[in-house]
């Protein structure tokens, strides 16, 4: 109990300390005109209620990944704790603040524009297909997924629940981000918010009442839990299952959703650094669910080998602690959260391709004529299977956050800025991701090599990114 009461509280305390350094540190101004003032469109450019900004920007860079990615990364102990709060306040908070204000100062500009504008064409080409791959992957997946449990529900055909999402998803990425996305998601995130209180709660009350057996963080408990230790190891396998809670690439493609709705830029912290907060919040939640509910970690480790997944895991914790309301929150929750994910997942890769195509979406007419491959495409990639397509997004959620957190540190170089604050961040999630390529197994998406192999050529390539950021970035900068 103990240690999950002050993970909770130092979350909350790093939102009022660090993340106020950090957006004095950028330079937020209030008299700065913003895009969704000076670019008003009525489509995707539309000041809304800051409110709503938040709710919706939690749910984008949330759905199911602080629930699903906490229950798999608490299988590896107490230790999730450390990398959940670390992360999350150092890392992931101050990258995507940094990523969604430097969209807000550029126009509303999607993640792959705003690299190539610090780090040269050749990275923004790179990150383009990255950001689309990893976009279309996540819009893919959240659509067969959901289908699947709504066919088990319902007993009606898989087939047509699909019909049903991509017509929904068809409807949300081309109507005017107010019509849908900014009336109802602030109440689907309410709904998220509300189950991660409402489990956070019982886990208190419980704890408290000595019906609950909770794994503290100790000098005993400071090791590797998981099945298999010697395949999945510590680092960077922890680094990388947890990502939503900690840090992820995925959430910068989403912010410029936001930035184009902003109407000032002193909500640049409560809306980009405290919904990271609030997603460190609900992943510290989870990892103890997880963790207490079976009683211990190596419990969690024997149900989830004996097939428990974690929506069943979230299903059972639900029913159990929350009764009726439980069933209907995790049905909200495994079934609807996705769905949001996955439509705003289409909708950024629509402004993406559009940017790049220089293709005018005010006209509703352009933005059928962009969304159309792209939903063809995706209802041919639904045959394949959930589990391969989540490999793709495992591979490239943390190299897309890497190669942004270095244009970031570019950006803070050229405005004469110290640029340690994302920097350090870069070193070490190039240095994890580029370990997890070469480690990690081949259903994971890895290469599966020896630790001894793993280990040195990881630190390599990290050591030759920061010699390429200092004699090309730094060395420039500095020139002029």
């Amino acid at each position: 109990m103990i240690t999950f009461i002050v993970s909770i509280t130092l979350l909350i305390a790093g939102y009022f300390t660090y993340g106020k350094f950090v957006d004095r540190f950028f330079g937020a101004d209030p008299n700065r005109r913003t895009p969704a003032v000076e670019m008003a469109d009525g489509v995707d450019y539309q000041v809304i209620k800051p409110w709503k900004i938040f709710v919706i920007q939690f749910l984008n860079i949330a759905g199911l990944g602080p629930i699903f990615g906490a229950i798999m990364g608490a299988a590896y102990g107490p230790l999730a704790y450390v990398w959940i709060v670390l992360g999350c306040v150092f890392m992931g908070a101050t990258y995507d603040y940094t990523t969604g204000m430097l969209s807000l100062r550029h126009k509303g500009a999607n993640l792959n524009d705003i690299v190539g504008m610090y780090l040269g064409p050749f990275f923004s080409k790179l990150l383009t297909l990255i950001v689309v791959l990893l976009l279309f992957a996540v819009g893919t997946s959240f659509i067969s997924g959901p289908a699947g449990l709504l066919q088990q529900l319902s007993g009606l055909n898989a087939n047509i629940w699909l019909t049903i999402i991509f017509g929904y998803y068809i409807i949300a990425t081309i109507l005017p981000i107010s019509k849908i996305i900014g009336t109802i998601y602030p109440y689907m995130g309410g709904v998220l918010l509300f189950m991660a209180v409402a489990v956070g709660g019982s886990i208190l009350v419980k704890g408290f009442g000595g019906e609950l057996q909770m794994t503290e963080l100790t000098l005993d408990t400071f090791r590797n839990f998981k099945s298999n230790p010697a395949e999945n190891v510590i680092i960077p396998m922890l680094f990388i299952v947890i990502s939503c809670g900690a840090i992820s690439g995925f959430h910068a493609t989403q912010s410029p959703l936001m930035a184009r709705c902003m109407g000032n830029e002193r909500y640049g912290r409560p809306i980009f650094y405290g919904a990271m907060i609030a997603e460190g919040v609900v992943t510290c939640i989870w990892a103890t669910a997880a963790m207490a509910y079976f009683g211990s970690p190596e419990q969690l480790n024997a149900m989830a080998d004996a097939g428990n997944t974690p929506a069943i895991i979230v299903n059972k914790i639900c029913n159990e602690w929350l009764g009726s309301t439980g069933a209907v929150l995790a049905v909200l929750g495994i079934i609807f959260c996705p769905i949001t994910t996955g439509d705003t997942a289409f909708r950024t890769l629509r402004l993406v391709l559009a940017d790049k195509l220089k293709y005018n979406q005010k006209s509703i007419r352009n933005r059928i004529l962009i969304s159309i491959p792209i939903f063809a495409v995706a209802f041919i990639s639904c045959n394949v299977d959930f589990s391969v397509l989540w490999t793709y997004v495992g591979i490239t959620n943390q190299l897309l956050a890497a190669v942004a957190l270095w244009a970031c540190a570019a950006y803070f170089t050229s405005r004469k800025k110290s640029h340690w604050l994302v920097s350090l961040p870069a070193v070490f999630i190039t240095f994890m991701s580029v370990c997890y390529l070469l480690i990690a197994p081949h259903k994971q998406g890895g290469l599966h090599l020896s630790h001894s192999i793993g280990y040195p050529v990881a630190a390599v390539f990290t050591l030759l990114c920061i010699w390429l950021f200092f004699s090309k970035i730094v060395k420039k900068e500095g020139e002029r």
